[in-house]
């Protein structure tokens, strides 16, 4: 009955949404963000007191991984929610799992605005961010603040970046540095090596790179009282090949899984003809490569890495052939933005009800 409710009022809101999604287009996409964050971020404080909503269980979806537990397997991407300013309310969107971020040590503005860009023809969007936020002493101290309060109960991801004043040869201390401020505050850490807007920080997908980061990285993981999973983000511009050494790298340093993937940096197939520049793609352009590389990855690491599967995810079906293609957990963002706030439900009984 409660499910049946809330079904009722998933489609209410996503006709209401349907409606009114022209006129929210119709703004700067930023400008639109934050003021998505800022609204979810008042819900946040009027949730503050509360116990977390005892949202209807999709029993089937549950799953226990990397010692995490997730009430289902669909989250939301890092670059949402960049300071954890809004977990609350986007943990009753239905999320079974968050990731804030790419935080880097020092806070830092970005590139120059605009830089994020609609292509509703495409059902993507286009963004130039690199790296925007607080700081990661400013995330520890957020994160830490709700959890004191116990205003969270899904895991909570912590995607690394790298600072625009940092050297490409200061990445592994940097972000070593990084992952000690917030270890004690995150259920796991992503290590962001393939963010298309940040010049250079792609050669950490290689052998040797890669191996100089995780070092560093799993050095200080090694020493913490409580060992975190760890991550790692790939792009979906890597060859099969290249994306193959990458799982044989993470299964060698023991990393937990990998987030097949980031954003990419080409514009193949492309309906809208506007040049928006360089940036990262996302959406349902990326939905075809990101899941080819994701079921090359399963193929032999599969069985050995959690795959998180990334990329296009715009409907139900397209969320159960990620699965399908290997993916054990997934995450969303463009969808997100086009689908409204009902979104994760829809997702999520089209995959309850594709597993009966």
């Amino acid at each position: 009955m409660e499910l049946d409710i809330k079904s009722a009022n998933n489609k209410k809101t996503g006709r209401l949404w349907r409606l009114l999604r022209p006129l929210a287009f119709s703004f700067d996409a930023e400008q639109m963000h934050e003021s998505a964050i800022w609204l979810l971020k008042l819900k946040s404080w009027l949730l503050e007191g509360t116990k977390p909503a005892q949202m209807p269980a999709f029993y089937s979806l549950k799953k226990d991984l990397m010692g995490l537990h997730f009430k289902n397997p669909i989250g939301l991407a890092a670059g949402f929610d960049v300071d954890a300013l809004c977990l609350p309310a986007l943990e009753e969107l239905g999320f079974g799992f968050i990731e804030v971020g790419g935080v880097t040590e020092h806070a830092q503005l970005g590139n120059p605005k605009p830089r994020i860009f609609r292509l509703p023809k495409d059902n993507a969007i286009i963004n130039r961010l690199n790296f925007y936020n607080a700081g990661a002493n400013r995330l520890r101290t957020r994160l830490a603040d709700l959890r004191n309060k116990k205003r969270i109960e899904v895991p909570i991801g912590i995607n690394l970046g790298k600072s625009n004043h940092s050297s490409l040869e200061e990445v592994p201390r940097e972000y070593a540095r990084t992952f000690q401020i917030v270890s004690e505050v995150a259920d796991y850490i992503t290590i962001n090596i393939s963010c298309p807007n940040t010049e250079g920080l792609q050669r950490y997908q290689t052998a040797e790179s890669l191996g100089l980061l995780l070092d560093r990285v799993c050095n200080v993981n090694e020493n913490l009282a409580k060992k975190l999973p760890l991550l790692l983000k790939l792009g979906p511009d890597l060859s099969n090949e290249e994306a193959i050494a990458c799982a044989e790298i993470a299964v060698d340093y023991r990393l937990a899984g990998l987030i097949i993937s980031n954003t990419t940096h080409k514009r193949n197939g492309l309906i809208t003809s506007v040049d928006y520049g360089k940036g990262g793609l996302s959406g349902q352009p990326l939905f075809e490569r990101s899941t080819q590389l994701l079921r090359c990855v399963a193929k032999d690491y599969g069985g050995r890495l959690v795959l998180i599967g990334s990329g296009g995810i715009m409907d139900g079906g397209c969320a159960l052939a990620k699965l399908h293609a290997g993916a054990s957990l997934l995450q969303v963002y463009t969808g997100l933005i086009y689908g409204g706030p009902d979104f994760v439900w829809e997702l999520l009984q089209y995959l309850e009800h594709s597993s009966t």
